[in-house]
């Protein structure tokens, strides 16, 4: 249901100069969808640099625009459009701070596993409002209560649909993009590291095992991307940077399709359709046929980097280069 961005495993980095420009905040351009470009990042980024203004840190912001978009799904509950349109600035508004506390973590130097986990828990509890709030507003209407099933089948495939769209987009930003930010921790680092955390740091160990229990379906998802980072764990040579941008890059707007901005707009139209709960149809049909779209062409592409390994990789470059 959420986006989360991976943090690395450690609770924060050391100090580095602060961020001058909006850009410096993107995590990569090229994963960067249209409206984020041209309308979430830059207000982002005035945020950001406002909430570093009054000290706040990148989780207060994330529980701030939580609680906005909880707000809103309460708004969508009313049938009507006036309340609605209410709803939907609300989670606009929310979005918004869904952005800048990331953009405040990259321009503060704040980023950490903890941040990160109560981001993405703020993004499913707005997400579980908008649910809830639909499927009793059908009820209240005259519906039948196995809307539930439906709620919680659209639910279902949201998160996995969010957990592959977020290791394809760490895949590209670690082998493609070669941002330093770019992080690929396994699920056997990160038991590792929950493992190695005392009960005394409670916050963090329970932070890593959220963090683990996100992990662990994504490698299951996508298995032959860990296999990749495995294969490179040792760093990324130019011939793979090469061959997965060329190769992944056109797909990265069929996964922003699987981000919030997509879902988004159809939950927009529904509401000004009065039928909001079409919502959960579009999240089991349209969104999980693009889900399967995705697994099947980047497992193909990733077994073909797998099948030509680090020295079939070099000649493949070489020829390129002759």
């Amino acid at each position: 249901m959420a986006e989360v961005e991976s943090p690395g495993l450690t609770s924060g980095e050391s100090a580095k100069p602060a961020l001058s420009t909006v850009e410096e905040t993107y995590k990569a351009r090229d994963v960067e969808g249209w409206l984020d470009l041209h309308f979430y990042r830059p207000i982002g980024f005035r945020l950001a640099r406002f909430f570093a203004f009054l000290r706040l840190t990148p989780s207060t912001v994330s529980l701030l625009g939580g609680g906005i978009g909880i707000a809103a799904g309460h708004f969508y509950y009313y049938p009507d459009l006036r309340l609605n349109l209410i709803g939907m600035a609300l989670q606009v508004a929310g979005n918004a701070f869904d952005n800048a506390d990331g953009q405040l973590a990259r321009l503060t130097n704040q980023a950490s596993l903890v941040g990160a986990v109560v981001d993405g828990f703020a993004d499913y509890l707005v997400f579980l409002s908008i649910y809830v709030h639909i499927a009793l507003r059908y009820i209240a209407e005259g519906g039948s209560h196995a809307i539930w099933l439906l709620a919680i089948a659209a639910g279902i495939s949201h998160a996995v649909q969010s957990m592959v769209a977020d290791f394809y987009r760490d895949g590209y930003l670690y082998f493609a993009a070669r941002k330093p930010r770019g992080k690929m921790d396994s699920a056997h680092e990160a038991r590792g590291a929950y493992e190695g955390i005392s009960w005394r740091e409670t916050s963090k160990k329970l932070a890593m095992r959220a963090y683990l229990n996100y992990v662990q379906p994504q490698e299951a998802l996508v298995p032959k991307l860990r296999q990749l980072h495995k294969s490179f764990h040792g760093g990324v040579p130019e011939w793979l940077t090469r061959e997965y941008r060329q190769s992944c890059r056109p797909l990265l707007k069929w996964g922003r399709l699987l981000a919030t901005n997509s879902r988004m707009f159809l939950l927009f139209m529904f509401l000004l359709l009065a039928r909001p709960h079409w919502f959960f149809w579009s999240e089991i049909t349209l969104f999980n046929f693009v889900l399967i779209f995705l697994l099947l062409r980047h497992e193909g592409i990733y077994g073909r980097l797998l099948s030509m390994g680090p020295q079939n990789g070099a000649a493949t470059l070489r020829r390129g280069m002759s």
